[in-house]
């Protein structure tokens, strides 16, 4: 397992927007902006029941993140792991704290028959540029 150091795992903490890279039943990536977060341990992603990230992931857990400063495209990080729990305990609640970090708000609009999951990737490479 790859380590963050702390600014790193504050970047993800931060409301900067993802790219996820996931392989279709096909092979070829398929990529998403998404929501990012970090709990000190693994990159946490909050998904919903009905998007195809989710079934690719389940068939094939590798996953590619790359996460974008908000305010400077040339700071990133990529992350390459590996998912090790699909989960729907605490996704609702995590899915509002994100709005928070997002919109600064301390609700989500979910939709009718919203099902959240939350997918922890631990990280097994991890390719900083402008952030320690």
């Amino acid at each position: 397992m790859a380590k963050l150091s702390e600014a790193q795992g504050t970047f993800l903490q931060e409301p900067n927007y993802a790219v996820v890279a996931v392989l279709r039943d096909e092979g070829p990536p398929h990529q998403t902006v998404v929501w990012v977060d970090w709990d000190g341990e693994h990159v946490l992603l909050n998904l919903n029941t009905w998007r195809a990230k989710l079934e690719y992931l389940r068939r094939d857990p590798h996953v590619s993140v790359l996460v974008l400063d908000r305010n400077d495209p040339y700071r990133w990080i990529g992350i390459d792991g590996e998912v090790v729990e699909i989960t729907e305990e605490g996704a609702a609640e995590h899915i509002v704290k994100q709005a928070g970090v997002y919109f600064g708000r301390d609700s989500y609009n979910f939709k009718p028959g919203e099902q959240r999951i939350l997918v922890k990737v631990e990280p097994q490479r991890v390719e900083p540029y402008g952030i320690d």
